[in-house]
């Protein structure tokens, strides 16, 4: 007679699995349109999920710990009491994930006063008594005290592989020891930090393992501590009482007042429409294509569907999709016939993907090594170069008409790369453009929004990844021009095809979170503008900053001399180490001074600028460090940048990185030049014209946040002295002081400047007493000043605030949208930068956006009329052209026009001009 095989009972340890989802994702959060946070409702419903396709078990219950003292926390009072509170956004995923249960029709199971562990054990000792073999899904090692012939652990599946099961032998060879019950011994010898059990000191898991392995328990331990020696030997028998109570601590119990009912733990039709009213919510596309919730059968189909018949041996659980697994078609295109055949296709396409692979990330020092094309779906070609450079340009010369032509819309994954690249071959490319990148970065513009990251959330689907062609980052990372073949053939096709398929996933979602306009009227189109910045770039003077450098270098010896001379002794001024011991025991500047991790005095810009008025030594450390990082970062850097084949500096802008829709620039990052104390400014003197028949123009939104202020806040004083062309900071301190504008001091306007600006910011009296470097009595009488004149703008403040908690975002006077994930958060800190956010963002990303539209609109006026000047930067509300002296009054009529009327606000905006033969004068 065969042998019967046991039923199967799956019992999960829900908040083991919930966090252990959360912190999968700790780096790359998931967030949905709400703001929501969705990473632990995710990663716990794929695992689910995973369990129910590989092992289809009849019979499952989820496990869920008590928040409430168990007979551990009255044996020992400091049980767990080092946990750390529940993140907030994990808090917020616990009902959601009992609703996902629920939907599943998956029983949930707990008991007030004992743990999940407890009730797994219990359940799974009473289920093998009725002959049922039970399988404890869970991460954590305390299990495998547990295991026996038919209980056994099911640790899920890490990214890629498949889930471990740990019998006897496992659990013998993962602690080295006879028998699992020996795993208890273990754990109460290291004790268990997780869980703040204390065990011995000194004694780690290979110790421990050790001695179980050598006296076989805890008990023949002590019965045998002559065999030990020295320092171990008095720990344990120091802490033997300790060891004792953390053994029974880390026991898991299989008494726990609970009953086993197979009928009660078996697993029902899914409710597929509480799943797919859950799944719509929390915008889980994949899961709910994956459980064929979209295509109207009913839950019991999707019971035969996805489950079938049961599964008795282990399935390896369902990966994301990659190329082996795909089926596509990547074809290789190296001559003439297969070029033009090529082209053919892609003149009727009406839409097409490329993508370039190159010999590096640097656009202007890269070289093209093959370029692939998609137009239809797992298919691709990928147009192979010549090495030499003629030789490329003469292939890419080929494709210049299919380019070039208007009616196609052209796709790509950071498609100003690409465009930048080809230009340097001189292939332009013209019409509409539609980049993946940018569309998920209006969608979600706090994640990833690289390919690799785009297509596992999208698609499924794991792509080659660079460093499996070239290495990792770094001096040994080589370039594609290495790659044999037919692997830069899979992987430059692949790039294009994926693309190809993210442009409809995207696209849906540009509609779903109402950003299609901004994207194909803002966005887009400043594509081509910031490639003709970057290509055009800007000279610089290094003479200039050569000269400069000797300047800063001597004042940074003449600053250094004065710091030691007010010490009082010799030392390394650079040297935090030997700066902190200076300042706080031998100058005494501060008692309660707190030391860093490493147990050094904290000398940061934050602690020494809050102690500026205690000794005169303090400001001068920071003029010091401040003049040493100009020099460093700026100064001594810059020319290093210029490019040789140029002579120019070509700063990259970046459109994908900010929160708030502000460009960002890298090599160099021109929008940190530092341009509020002089020092700073002078490094504008070294950027100057193209040659002499150039000047340099400089145009620069005049308060534009705080017209923006005035605009959504409607206070009629504030929109009144804009519209009267006042100077609005001397109105503010007018009415603050209650005085007239002719009383204004230059002390008391300074004052209301800094309100004025760190208002928008959501400043607090704290923060505006530390900048103006008052008391906070006045700094908070200036605040309730402002807002007793301006009483609009408190207004809006408040109305932003509430906007923000109910619908999770603000938005821009373009419709750019800002989410607060922890608007409502319980943490007063975390949730007040949130309120400071739902203020500032709509004010900063407006002012983006009209500085985007305006950026398009001059582009546009210059290439209708053919000029000659060009737009070389771009830096927070200013704008600066390098303009051929004949044009110039033709640029300035363009430029203020198009600034100043790029969107209607209802107040003017104010555009101030002015041109000379180098940056700093321009401004």
């Amino acid at each position: 007679m065969a042998e019967k095989i046991p039923e199967k009972l799956f019992l999960l340890d829900a908040y083991a699995l919930i966090y252990r989802s959360y912190y999968a994702f700790i780096r790359n959060p998931r967030f949905n349109s709400k703001g929501i946070n969705t990473s632990a409702m995710l990663g716990f419903t794929n695992t689910l999920v995973q369990l129910l396709e590989s092992e289809n078990p009849l019979y499952i219950g989820v496990v869920f710990d008590v928040s409430e003292p168990t007979f551990r926390h009255k044996m020992y009072k400091e049980y767990k009491a080092n946990r750390e509170t529940m993140p907030e956004d994990l808090q917020k995923s616990i009902p959601y994930i009992r609703k996902i249960i629920e939907a599943f029709n998956i029983p949930v199971i707990e008991k007030a006063g004992f743990e999940a562990d407890d009730v797994i054990g219990t359940l799974a000792q009473k289920a093998r008594e009725e002959g049922f073999q039970t399988f404890m899904m869970t991460p954590d090692k305390d299990y495998a005290q547990l295991v026996t012939e038919n209980i056994l652990m099911y640790k899920p599946a890490k990214q890629g592989g498949s889930p471990e099961i740990w019998g006897m032998q496992e659990v013998k060879e993962n602690f080295g020891i006879e028998n699992s019950s020996q795993v208890i011994d273990i754990l109460g010898l290291m004790g268990d930090s997780s869980d703040n059990i204390p065990g011995c000191p000194g004694i780690g898991p290979k110790t421990a393992q050790k001695l179980i392995a050598e006296f076989g328990s805890i008990d023949n331990l002590y019965d045998n501590i002559h065999k030990l020696k020295g320092t171990q030997k008095e720990k344990l028998i120091e802490y033997e009482e300790q060891v004792r109570l953390s053994k029974k601590l880390a026991t898991i119990i299989k008494e726990v007042p609970i009953e086993f009912n197979k009928n009660e733990l078996s697993r029902e039709d899914v409710n597929k429409e509480k799943l797919k009213a859950l799944f719509d919510e929390l915008e889980f596309r994949n899961l709910s294509e994956r459980l064929k919730l979209e295509d109207g059968r009913q839950a019991e189909g999707i019971q035969q569907t996805l489950f079938g018949e049961p599964v008795v041996t282990q399935v390896s659980e369902k990966k994301m999709d990659d190329i082996n697994s795909v089926p596509h078609q990547y074809y290789l295109v190296e001559n003439e016939m297969q070029r033009a055949s090529l082209r053919a296709e892609l003149a009727v396409s009406g839409e097409y993907c490329f993508d370039t692979e190159t010999t590096g990330i640097d656009t202007h020092n890269s070289e093209l090594i093959c370029i692939s094309f998609s137009f239809r779906k797992h298919e691709a070609y990928c147009v192979t170069l010549p090495s030499k450079f003629d030789e490329a340009k003469q292939v890419l010369e080929e494709f210049r008409e299919i380019f070039a032509d208007e009616n196609i819309l052209k796709i790509g994954q950071n498609i100003k790369y690409d465009l930048l690249m080809l230009d340097n071959y001189g292939i332009e490319v013209k019409g509409r453009l539609y980049d993946t990148m940018l569309a998920h970065y209006l969608i979600q513009p706090e994640q990833k929004h690289n390919l690799d990251y785009l297509c596992e959330i999208y698609l499924n689907y794991e792509k080659v990844h660079t460093e499996e062609l070239i290495g990792k980052k770094g001096k040994n990372q080589l370039n594609m021009r290495s790659v044999p073949k037919d692997k830069l053939i899979e992987y430059a096709c692949e790039d294009a095809d994926l693309t190809l398929q993210l442009k409809d996933a995207v696209d849906s979602d540009l509609d779903k979170y109402e950003m299609r306009e901004l994207f194909e009227t803002v966005e887009m189109p400043l594509v081509p503008v910031l490639v003709h910045m970057e290509q055009a770039g800007i000279k610089l003077n290094s003479d200039v900053l050569n000269e400069y450098a000797g300047t800063l270098r001597e004042e940074i010896i003449r600053i250094e001399k004065e710091i030691i001379e007010l010490a009082g002794m010799d030392f390394n001024v650079s040297s935090p180490k030997q700066l902190g011991p200076v300042l706080f025991e031998k100058l005494k500047i501060d008692s309660n001074a707190k030391k860093t991790k490493t147990k050094q005095y904290s000398t940061s810009e934050e602690v020494l600028v809050r102690l500026a008025d205690r000794h005169p030594i303090i400001n001068k450390i920071l003029d010091y460090r401040g003049l040493k990082k100009l020099l460093s970062t700026y100064v001594e850097a810059l020319p290093e940048l210029v490019n040789i084949r140029t002579g120019k500096i070509h700063t990259s802008y970046n459109q994908a990185i900010t929160s708030t829709g502000r460009l960002s620039s890298v090599n160099p990052n021109l929008q940190n030049i530092p341009i509020r104390d002089e020092n700073g400014r002078e490094i504008r003197r070294a950027f100057i014209p193209s040659d002499e028949d150039h000047t340099i123009l400089s145009a620069d939104y005049s308060q534009i946040e705080l017209r923006i202020m005035a605009a959504f806040s409607k206070d009629e004083s504030m929109i009144e002295a804009f519209r009267q062309g006042k100077d609005i900071h001397a109105i503010t301190a007018a009415k603050i002081y209650k005085i007239s504008e002719d009383e204004v001091t230059s002390e008391m306007r300074r004052k209301a400047k800094t309100a004025n600006f760190g208002i928008i910011y959501g400043i607090s009296s704290y923060g505006l007493s530390q900048r103006l470097n008052i008391g906070r009595s006045e700094a908070k009488a200036l605040i309730d000043g402002y807002f007793e004149n301006f009483p609009g703008i408190k207004e809006y403040m408040d109305k932003q605030i509430e906007l923000a908690r109910n619908k999770g975002f603000v938005q821009t006077i373009k419709g750019r949208k800002r989410y607060l994930n922890d608007i409502n958060s319980a943490n007063s800190i975390v949730r007040g930068m949130a309120e400071r956010n739902a203020i500032n963002a709509p004010i900063q990303g407006s002012a983006a956006d009209i500085i985007k539209v305006a950026m398009i609109r001059i582009y546009g006026q210059f290439e209708n009329l053919g000029l000659k000047s060009k737009m070389v930067l771009q830096v927070h509300d200013e704008l600066d052209f390098d303009v051929f002296k004949p044009e110039l009054k033709k640029v300035q009529e363009i430029v203020k026009a198009e600034m100043e009327n790029a969107v209607d606000i209802g107040i003017p905006l104010i555009v101030e001009m002015n041109y000379a033969d180098n940056w700093l004068d321009a401004h």
